[in-house]
C-alpha cells in the first residue's frame, strides 16, 4: 500500500513536533532487535546487569 503525500506530512509533522518521543521509541526499538537478532550470551548476562541497575535507580527515585 503506498503512503500519501498527506499522510508523509502528517508523520514529518508528527516527528518534528515530538523529537523526545520519537527518539525514545527508536532507541527502545534498537535495543530490541539487538537483544533479539545479534546478542551474544555473554551481551546478554551484561545488559542483565545493566537492568538490574537502572531499575535499582528508578526504585529510589
Amino acid at each position: 500500500m503506498a503512503i500519501t503525500e498527506a499522510q508523509k506530512r502528517a508523520t514529518y509533522n508528527y516527528r518534528k513536533k515530538n523529537r523526545e518521543r520519537t527518539r525514545y521509541i527508536n532507541k527502545r526499538s534498537m535495543a530490541k532487535s539487538f537483544i533479539l537478532n545479534n546478542a551474544t550470551s555473554e551481551d546478554l548476562e551484561a545488559l542483565k546487569g545493566y537492568i538490574e541497575q537502572r531499575q535499582a535507580e528508578l526504585k529510589q527515585q
